[in-house]
């Protein structure tokens, strides 16, 4: 599992920078999408997949007596789903808003704004 792991996080690279650099706004939001997953994966994959206590030491003690997982990436990657959820919400509006003013989501089409103010 360690071992797939990599390399499934250099294909989702791969792929989202594959999808931002195309001309479509769809394919551009959705290469950003992937490319955070990804990120989310890496930082799994760097909080180390090992099953642990709690770190929480007990009353006199000063060390953790048993192997613990590090909370830090835990609440890294829980704050990142949701600011994540929340842009891709966000994204979806904006596609919607952007095909609904352009009639079109290709980017190279929506570089003149003269053709929103014939249209109003």
């Amino acid at each position: 599992m360690e071992l797939i792991l990599p390399f499934l996080i250099g294909i989702l690279f791969s792929a989202s920078l594959y999808l931002i650099l195309h001309r479509h706004f769809f394919k551009l939001i959705l290469g950003l999408i992937l490319f955070g997953l990804a990120t989310n994966l890496f930082l799994f994959v760097i909080g180390r997949l090992t099953r642990g206590g709690s770190a929480i030491i007990g009353q006199g003690e000063n060390v953790a007596t048993e192997p613990f997982a590090d909370p830090v990436p835990q609440a890294l990657l829980l704050t990142a789903i949701v600011i994540g959820f929340g842009i891709q919400a966000f994204a979806i509006v904006l596609i919607k808003r952007v095909y609904q003013s352009f009639g079109t989501t290709d980017l190279d089409d929506m570089s003149t704004t003269d053709q929103i103010e014939e249209n109003h």
